[in-house]
């Protein structure tokens, strides 16, 4: 599924899904956006967010408010963010940009309804306890991005059939890092490689990945996998024009598969 139509089924689901909570609200609903990436980085889902709210008879300022909440990768920001939504008093949160996100949304409110844009398994997650029947006030779309590291791998073995070192770049605060790197090695010890791990936190994000593609030259990786999150999305470009300083290829997991956040 592309990334546009994606976001464009939750802003669907957005506008259709609260419609009893929107009696108890002002006349013009107010949709809580709560990302936890910058404005810049998630342009793309807003604008097909505003087009699919369109398509169903919302405009923005005419008939429905967009509150927005940014994190910019800094995810500890994010709880007063959902609960300064929730003082709000906002019609339905969307929830997006990495599943800290939704977990912040879900810790500040009950009642308000949620949609979660994930790439996790909600279930494992704790959004839901069913994917059928989720009840409660969270409900969305995933695309289990973070739960294909193990195919992205096979595919960048594949690509670069020689390769016997690969480098992962990961964003220690990231709450699915832990099994991303797990299934990563499990994975490279079934294709008879070595994963060399690289730690990018938010601050000074792009010094850490100049700083490991250094440290994969080092390394002798022949490739890296750049694993699902949204830091890494956001500094797409950055990462294409570092590429060549220390690996003959890589693979970005914004590429292999439609955004999670």
């Amino acid at each position: 599924m592309r990334r546009r139509t994606f976001i464009e089924g939750i802003a669907v689901l957005a506008a259709a899904w609260p419609l009893a909570a929107r009696a108890q609200q002002p006349a013009m609903p107010v949709i809580g956006w709560l990302f936890g990436i910058s404005a810049q980085a998630g342009q793309p889902q807003l604008t097909a967010f505003r087009k699919a709210l369109g398509a169903g008879g919302f405009v923005e300022g005419q008939n429905v408010q967009i509150e927005y909440r940014w994190a910019d990768s800094q995810y500890d920001k994010l709880p007063a963010m959902a609960a300064d939504l929730v003082a709000k008093s906002v019609t339905v949160i969307v929830a997006g940009g990495g599943d800290p996100s939704g977990h912040a949304a879900k810790a500040a409110t009950s009642t308000i309804p949620i949609v979660i844009v994930t790439g996790s398994d909600p279930v494992k997650e704790g959004f839901v306890p069913n994917l059928n029947r989720p009840g409660g006030n969270v409900t969305g779309a995933t695309i289990l991005a973070y739960e294909m590291e193990s195919k992205r791998l096979g595919l960048l073995r594949e690509a670069v059939p020689t390769a016997r070192t690969v480098a992962v770049l990961l964003n220690p605060a990231n709450p699915n890092v832990d099994v991303q790197l797990r299934d990563a090695r499990e994975t490279a010890s079934k294709l008879g490689v070595d994963v060399v791990a690289f730690n990018v936190p938010v601050v000074n994000a792009d010094g850490a990945i100049t700083a490991a593609f250094a440290g994969m030259a080092q390394k002798k990786a022949a490739a890296v996998l750049v694993t699902a999150d949204p830091l890494f999305n956001s500094r797409r470009a950055f990462l294409i024009a570092t590429r060549n300083t220390g690996c003959r290829r890589s693979t970005n997991s914004v590429n292999s598969s439609s955004r999670a956040a």
